[in-house]
């Protein structure tokens, strides 16, 4: 005998989908055998447990502490294998709570062969040791049982017959057992398996009707593991037998966490009942093994073992501190939630590694209990024969030889004698327990003794009676036990259903059983063996009787119950009628059968052999039309009636319509015909006159610039071309991308905009013919739509044209309606292959294009080397990594330089240039785009409306990014460049060999995904003739690749060759080896990066379309012509809610958000309300407000953005009270309020009619239609509203945010109780309807976008680019050409600067006419004249600027300027800007800091004229237009009236910028006032957003940067003595700014104009610099 502790286990699962979405946390750690657990809410109380094993399975299999389903197997399923194969009696059982993973654990999942449990794989690996046997002399056996406790009732599942609950018996040498439990011989792994998917079916079956699952009953297998040794000298056969079982226990649960109620609450009492019983049974042998052994007698007394409360324990008694070597392990859950029933897990496996089991080698079990039954067997007969009943004992050998389960015949055969014996056994005192005995135990003795093949012969019979019984139902069985298919009955008789839709006819089978088959409702009050439903079936319907005749013949006999509606073949009956195969019976109204007798349609047909098939089909149809025959209703003549109706009906209504429509033509063309006349009489030569009024205009050398710009223009315009491609093919796409997904090709598929740019030159097959042809003609770089391919697979991306994605598209379809024949092998390897036969893919070259970069020449005219650092370009506009090359000029026999070993010298290559060809290239380059020159930076845009009215100004972008047009940067210097003129040139003598030296140094910051890099250049024009390098391994870390490549490039001089070097760079492509890496996948690809990445910052609250108006009519919005002017307004809006007092207060807003006009509203439930307007804009005569139209509001919801596509029926209109002008102190902007009353109530919305739960918000959308003078409509003014509603009486402070908490002064907290918004509105024309453009046909192009393609619903979201493409690719082209004008302007920069270098340090080689022209610094000559001169103007200046200094303190800045200068803050800044004209020095920082865009009159002055005065510019008015008023005729002028205006408003919301430029105070000299004025300013660009104090949370004013102009001037500082000032001019005010030191000032300067900032910092670094060389 062996003692030995049970072995103990614990293992830790995932987290499932429920813990998941409650996110909780774990508490369980492992230490190698530690289990340690946490308590989620007190952190200090942590527990820990040693076991034998700790499996670790809470992570991914890739995690190194990962216990997978092997290493539990090896670690317990092994060792208890082993221990089965030495004899011992093995017991595996896993315990936890619901959902723990037990099964997973002990079965696992068996179609997935890295998951299967420990019962599979120890089945398993028995039979690989079994065969694996060599020794002759031995022999094994395998028996399995399979059996479940469901409820305290034991229920066997290998064996159908055994449909009732088995009972549990025990026995005084066997222990306790399942009395006929089917034992079932197999022989091969693959019979376990079987037998374990027949008894999980029947698991499932029966939980289906017994309200069972899996979970809600315990599972054991047993297999009966026999050994048997021949020993051949003796002749003496020994065995072993070794029993194994495997226990997947029920789930414990709590009834308040799993809800169970009625008979769920019942299971689970019973599952807890018997594993409580579990738990007293390990804790009683816990304590009995680990207490002493002093007072073993009492404590043997004491310690009593309750088996027997529960049929699980007494079961596993043997298992549990008896004869068997056990294991258990213990599944936990990590999650917080459950730590109460983790903790109760992990004490129950922690008592159970306490119980010692006393194991023993079962030698012979057979041949010991044979002689011990034997015994006890004749034991049982003597005390038969002593009470004289031994006639009983022949009885008992007959019964006893029977089977275990006899047949009915053969009992019935024995009950005479059985119930004779039965008076005789009730008058002897204990004689029927000695009999009960005896039969148990001799049924036992026969199990024994039966052989291997007795069982093997059982099985089999247990098996054909199980197909039996299921071919007799009607279900077909494979030989390997799996079903084939469900079929009607071979004997029995059944009821068949027929429906009105075939495909559910037959699908419902009801047998007919022997005997009496009731049929009615299922709420009958007696039970009905087939229940129906419906309005004319009777509790007790009818009675089906089946009896069988002399002659073995089945009959069934209908008979329908008193007042049920039965009809046979379509007659009712009301008698007992008897069925015939193929009968169709109609229960009621709407239940329609067919009787089927197999043995009689059997016997018909053994009768009538050649019978013929009926034509037509017994079903549904015919049965329903057979009882409409029946009951003299002839459907079909019905139907034909009906329909010849229908049709006359048709005929005439046709007829009519015909005749209608006829005569309504002839109605209109009549009358076409008359107004026709009317018109020719009324105007017979107007036609005439117009062509001759257009003749006779004369155009203006100006005018037909502007027409022929104007012209150029608009033929360049692709957005409506564009966006109908865009358009038209989005369904092409969508498909394309459906099948990739469903046919897992990883391709995704998207439209991308390609432009011939420098940067990204068209290649030439993606360019139509006539496209090719027209090249020449057109003056705008061609835009056209292709398709990015994205080949996740290879990590590579193509180009395909419209055209290509349509063939290719075929393809697709053709290959994913071959993918259903196709087998999975056949598919990967056509994947695989790559050959180009697969549609999705395309081949791709090693290298691939990094970018490009140009390095212009300029610098050999003057010949001065020049080292460039130019950035390599994407062709989506990326900078990818710089460039460093260097170019000279060099004699023809110079040598390169000695760069190290690592120089490459590729010797000198003869390039020839000659002008035709060179002249043929720029026409095209021009035409093309190619060449920037003469171009402006608007022309190159393709976007309709965008920056291409010249009245609007520098657009808020525009002024962002601070560009000057290419021409300011290129003329001061492009003028240098063409007046060196070739004769001073020597060395570029036409006819002479000139030789220079391009060397290639090094490429730095190019990402380590381009393996292997190399560069390649070439001159613009010549793509056939390039120099290429070696390419180099580049990591991305280190020092710069070194190229080090010269190149010597010997050129006959020619005309072309010298503008070439002036005018054009030579172009420099960089490629590497492209190494795979993964794409975004197809839901995310959304939108595209290709915006500037300040779009990327995370956006504010969504801008509303405006609510529909309910009392005014729905106007068509009037076709806007050129804009008249553009005002900004700030609005601020308010809630007032009625206090106590009886006046209206403003609610108070909580501005915690930080962002500008932003703001929540904190109201109260239940009070009258008030919303109030307040509009703030700059005084002008162009706006002005005459009354409000209407107010409203709607689009109530609890999210940020609205659908605006759903009809809103809680628009609510309402009250105005008051509307006019108002007139604050101090301040001279225009003040229009409006207030209104608003009454939440009547809008019917539980969001309005309740407290907001915490977190929520509820918005709101405002409208309010404005009326303004001299224009057609009103104006829409839209505003978003956040809401939070409280209780009526709670009290609401002002919140602090953490800018308020920390800042300094007071501020009134009725002052903050508004939110701001910020508006643009613009006045323009109205359009002319008769011009050509208004008049021409629109087209309308189907958005094919959203129609609907085959799989759209696995793109998870995904949509085709539209609009928004072309106006991201809008900012892909500008930013390109910001790149070229930034690289231009870099080397002009870089080669002033290398000749100022080389003047100072006197070098004599360069002309001095050259010098002067590029060197801003004058001639010392020159400096004395300036400076005597600008001595005297000083001089003369000082007294001036005194004068208008004394102005300035004494008078307040104007807000207009006027035609006589009369304020001093107009002179002042008319003085800067000539001071500033003044010092600067050269033409181009003219140029560069004073950008004419916005306030034209600054420039146009002249410091020489005393009494400067300045034109009244008007607010951003259209030039174009002004300047066709100011032609206008003289004739007549004053006999004319002038004409009121009529215009066309908009307003549009300005949507707040969340990228600060810089914020602090600043000091205004503002109006009205004495001196500074301190505030805070913070700088959103394109605007400013003034606030008084740092702690102020509401907008007080704002400056549009995009329309005003920043100057800055020394002298003017040093005149007034204002040290650090800038001004601000605006349209319509001046404002003078200080700065607190000169560094903020810069700073201040930089937020404001960064250009401008630049110019200045430059301006005095070579200041500084000339001084200190000097």
């Amino acid at each position: 005998m062996a003692g030995a502790s049970v072995k103990v286990a614990v293992r830790v699962r995932p987290f499932n989908s429920r813990e998941i979405g409650k996110e909780s946390k774990c508490i369980i750690q492992m230490t190698g055998n530690t289990t340690t657990i946490s308590h989620p809410k007190q952190a200090k109380d942590v527990k820990s447990f040693n076991f034998d094993y700790s499996y670790w399975s809470h992570t991914s299999p890739e995690d190194v502490n990962y216990a997978s389903q092997m290493q539990v197997y090896k670690d317990i399923g092994e060792e208890m294998l082993l221990h089965a194969f030495e004899g011992y009696n093995v017991c595996i059982f896993a315990y936890g709570q619901t959902g723990a993973g037990k099964s997973y654990t002990m079965m696992g999942k068996q179609d997935v062969k890295d998951q299967q449990g420990i019962i599979p794989l120890l089945c398993e690996d028995l039979f690989r040791k079994i065969s694996d046997n060599t020794d002759n002399s031995m022999s094994y056996s395998v028996e399995v049982s399979y059996m479940e406790i469901y409820c305290e009732r034991v229920r066997d599942l290998l064996n159908p017959k055994n449909k009732g609950n088995l009972r549990v018996r025990e026995h005084p040498l066997m222990g306790p057992y399942v009395e006929d439990l089917s034992k079932l011989a197999v022989t091969s792994y693959n019979d376990i398996q079987d037998l374990m998917d027949s008894g999980n079916k029947a698991r499932t079956v029966a939980a289906t009707n017994m309200n069972e699952t899996s979970s809600r009953s315990h599972a054991v297998f047993n297999i009966i593991f026999t050994q048997k040794r021949h020993d051949a000298e003796t002749d003496n056969t020994s065995e072993k037998v070794s029993k194994i079982s495997l226990v997947d226990l029920a789930g414990s649960e709590r009834a308040d966490s799993t809800g169970a109620k009625g008979t769920r609450l019942k299971e689970g009492a019973n599952i807890n009942k018997s594993l409580t019983t579990l738990g007293k049974v390990i804790s009683a042998l816990a304590e009995m093994d680990s207490g002493p052994n002093k007072n073993k007698k009492k404590k043997k007394a004491e310690s009593f073992i309750p088996y027997r409360d529960s049929v699980l324990t007494w079961l596993l008694r043997e298992n549990l501190g008896g004869n068997s070597r056990t294991a258990m392990v213990a599944a936990l859950s990590p999650a917080d939630i459950n730590y109460d029933e983790t903790l109760s897990t992990l004490r129950y496996a922690d008592r159970a590694k306490q119980i010692r089991c006393n194991a023993v080698i079962n030698e012979d079990p057979n041949n010991r209990l044979v002689r011990e039954l034997k015994d006890e067997v004749s034991r049982l007969k003597d005390l038969l024969y002593a009470q004289g009943l031994g006639d009983i004992i022949e009885m008992t050998n007959a019964m006893t030889g029977m089977s275990p389960s006899p047949s009915l015949s053969a009992l019935s055969s024995r009950a005479g004698s059985i119930a004779s014996l039965h008076d005789r056994i009730m008058f002897s005192p204990g004689s029927e327990e000695a009999i009960e005995r005896l039969k148990e135990t001799e049924k036992i003795i026969a199990e024994l003794n039966e052989t291997w093949e007795e069982k093997l012969r059982k099985t089999e019979a247990i098996r054909m009676e199980r197909e039996a019984l299921l071919a007799e139902m009607g279900v077909a069985m494979r030989e390997d036990g799996g079903t084939v298919g469900v079929f009607s009955p071979k004997k029995t008789p059944h009821l068949v259903n027929l429906n009105e839709d075939p495909l559910m006819s037959e699908c419902l089978l009801y047998y007919i059983k022997d005997g009496m088959t009731r049929v009615g409702r299922l709420d009958a009050s007696k039970h009905q063996d087939i229940g129906l439903s419906g309005h004319f079936i009777q509790d007790e319907h009818c009675t089906f009787t089946s009896s069988t005749g002399p002659t073995g013949e089945t009959a069934v006999v209908l008979e329908p119950c008193e007042g049920a509606e039965t009809y046979v073949n379509g007659k009712r009956v009301t008698e007992p009628t008897v069925l015939r195969s193929g009968n169709r019976i109609i229960l009621g109204k709407s239940h329609v059968f067919r009787f089927n007798h197999p043995a009689q349609a059997r016997a018909e047909r053994e009768r009538t052999p050649c019978a013929e098939t009926p034509s037509e089909p017994v079903d549904w149809a015919f049965a329903q039309r057979e009882l409409l025959e029946k009951q003299g209703i002839d459907m079909k003549q019905e139907m034909e009636q009906r329909l010849q109706e229908l049709e006359d009906q048709y005929r005439r209504e046709r007829e009519e319509a015909n005749n209608l429509l006829e005569q309504q033509r002839l109605d209109y063309e009549s009358k076409l015909e008359a107004l026709q006349k009317q018109v020719d009489r009324c105007h017979p030569e107007a036609s005439e006159e117009d062509e001759e009024a257009e003749e006779e205009v004369q155009w203006t050398e100006r005018e037909r610039e502007l027409a022929e710009w104007s012209f150029r223009k608009w033929k360049g315009y692709q957005f409506t071309s564009l966006r109908d491609l865009l358009w038209g093919n989005a369904i092409f796409l969508k498909e394309a991308n459906a099948i990739s997904v469903e046919l897992k090709k990883k391709v995704q598929f998207q439209f991308v905009l390609l432009t011939d740019t420098l940067y990204s030159p068209l290649p030439p097959d993606f360019l139509p013919p006539e496209a090719t042809q027209d090249r020449e003609k057109m003056h705008f770089p061609r835009t056209i739509v292709a398709v990015e391919v994205q080949d996740q697979k290879n990590g590579a991306t193509h180009y395909w044209t419209l055209e290509k994605l349509r063939q290719r598209l075929d393809l697709m379809r053709e290959m994913y309606d071959r993918a259903a024949d196709v087998p999975n092998t056949a598919t990967e390897e056509c994947e695989n292959a790559m050959t180009g036969g697969d549609p999705f893919y395309d081949r791709f070259p090693w290298f691939r294009l990094v970018g490009r970069a140009f390095v212009y020449l300029s610098n050999l005219l003057y010949p001065v080397p020049l080292v460039h650092r130019v950035a390599i370009v994407s062709e989506k506009g990326e900078v990818k990594g710089f460039l460093r090359v260097a170019v000279q000029a060099i004699s023809a026999d110079e040598e390169a330089p000695d760069y190290g070993s690592g120089v490459r010298q590729s010797g000198t290559a003869k390039i020839s240039f000659e002008d035709q060809q060179y002249e043929r290239f720029q026409s095209e380059s021009c035409s093309a785009g190619l060449s920037r020159t003469g171009i402006s930076q608007e022309e190159l845009r393709i976007v309709e409306g965008e920056g291409q009215n010249a009245e609007v100004g520098p657009s808020a972008d525009e002024v962002n990014n601070n560009t000057a047009g290419t021409d300011e940067l290129e003329n001061p210097l492009k003028a240098c460049l063409d007046g060196a003129s070739e004769a001073t040139l020597e060395h570029l003598r036409i006819g002479n060999v000139f030789t220079f030296r391009v060397t290639v140094l090094q490429a730095s910051s190019i990402s380590a995904e381009y393996a292997d890099i190399f560069c390649q250049f070439n001159f613009i024009h010549r793509h056939d003739e390039a120099f290429s390098t070696e390419p180099l391994k580049n990591t991305g870390r280190g020092p710069p690749l070194g190229f080090y490549h010269v190149q010597n490039i010997a050129v006959e001089v020619t005309k072309s060759f010298v503008d070439y070097i002036k005018t054009q760079p030579v172009v420099f492509e960089v490629f590497g080896h492209y190494q795979k890496q993964p794409f975004l996948p197809l839901c995310k690809d959304v939108m595209s990066p290709l915006r500037p990445c300040r779009r990327q910052f995370p956006q504010v609250m969504p801008l509303s379309k405006p609510v529909p108006a309910t009392k005014l009519k729905a106007m068509a919005r009037p076709q806007a012509g050129p804009c008249h002017c553009k005002y900004d307004l700030m609005v601020f809006f308010e809630i007032c809610e009625l206090e106590a007092t009886g006046e209206y207060i403003p609610a108070v807003v909580d501005h915690r958000g930080g962002m500008p006009c932003h703001g929540t509203f904190l109201l109260h439930q239940g009070l009258q309300r008030r919303v109030a307007v307040t509009i703030v804009h700059e005084s002008g005569g162009d706006v002005e407000w005459r009354d409000v139209r209407e107010l409203v509001v709607g689009r109530l919801r609890n999210t940020p953005e609205a659908d605006e596509t759903i009809m809103d029926p809680n628009i609510l209109s309402l009250n105005i009270l008051s509307a006019g002008y108002v007139k604050p102190l101090l301040d001279d902007r225009t003040f229009y309020r409006f207030e209104a009353a608003w009454d939440s109530s009547m809008h019917n919305s539980l969001l309005l009619n309740r407290v907001t739960p915490y977190g929520e918000k509820i918005y709101m959308t405002l409208s309010a239609y404005l009326e303004m003078e001299n224009c057609t409509q009103p104006a829409v003014l839209t505003k978003d509203i956040c809401m939070v509603f409280y209780s009526r009486d709670t009290k609401l402070s002002a919140t602090r945010s953490i800018r308020n908490l920390f800042g300094t002064g007071s501020l009134r907290a009725a002052d903050g109780n508004r939110v701001t918004g910020v508006y643009e509105v613009s006045l323009c024309y109205l359009a002319d309807a008769g011009s050509p453009g208004m008049q021409r046909r629109r087209r309308r192009v189907l958005d094919t976008s959203v129609a609907y393609v085959r799989g759209e619903e696995n793109l998870a979201g995904w949509r085709p680019r539209s609009d928004s493409l072309i106006l991201d690719h809008q900012w892909e082209l500008e930013k390109l050409s910001l790149l070229q004008d930034v690289e231009k302007t870099k080397h002009y920069l870089l080669l002033r600067e290398k000749l100022e270098s080389t003047l100072l340090m006197g070098q004599e080689s360069l002309q001095c006419g050259t010098s002067e022209d590029l060197c801003e610094s004058p001639k010392p000559c020159e400096v004395d004249q300036e400076a005597s001169c600008s001595s005297e103007i000083t001089t003369e200046r000082q007294r001036e600027l005194a004068a208008k200094c004394l102005r300035l303190l004494t008078h307040s800045f104007n807000r207009e300027y006027s035609h006589v200068c009369v304020s001093a803050s107009e002179s002042k800044i008319s003085e800067m800007s000539v001071t500033m004209l003044k010092d600067s020095p050269s033409t181009y920082a003219l140029n560069t800091i004073t950008p004419s865009s916005t306030c034209p009159s600054l420039v146009d002055g002249s410091y020489i004229t005393a009494d400067l005065r300045l034109p009244r510019p008007r607010p951003r008015a259209d030039t174009q237009q002004e300047a066709a008023e100011a032609k206008a005729p003289v004739n007549g002028a004053s006999d004319a009236k002038p004409a009121t205006r009529r215009f066309v408003p908009d307003i549009q919301e300005i949507r707040v910028s969340p990228i600060v430029s810089k914020k602090g105070y600043l000091h205004f000299l503002e109006p009205n006032t004495n001196g500074w004025v301190k505030r805070f300013v913070t700088v959103r660009r394109p605007y400013v957003y003034i606030y008084n104090s740092e702690r102020d949370t509401v907008e007080r004013a704002i400056l549009n940067l995009s329309s005003a102009q920043v100057e800055y001037s020394e002298d003017q500082q040093a005149m007034l003595k204002t040290p650090n000032t800038f001004a601000v001019c605006t349209e319509h005010r001046g404002i003078l700014l200080q700065a607190a030191n000169e560094k903020e000032m810069h700073d201040w300067l930089y937020a404001f104009n960064p250009l401008l900032a630049g110019t200045i910092r430059s301006k005095l670094s070579r200041r500084r610099a000339g001084q200190m060389k000097m």
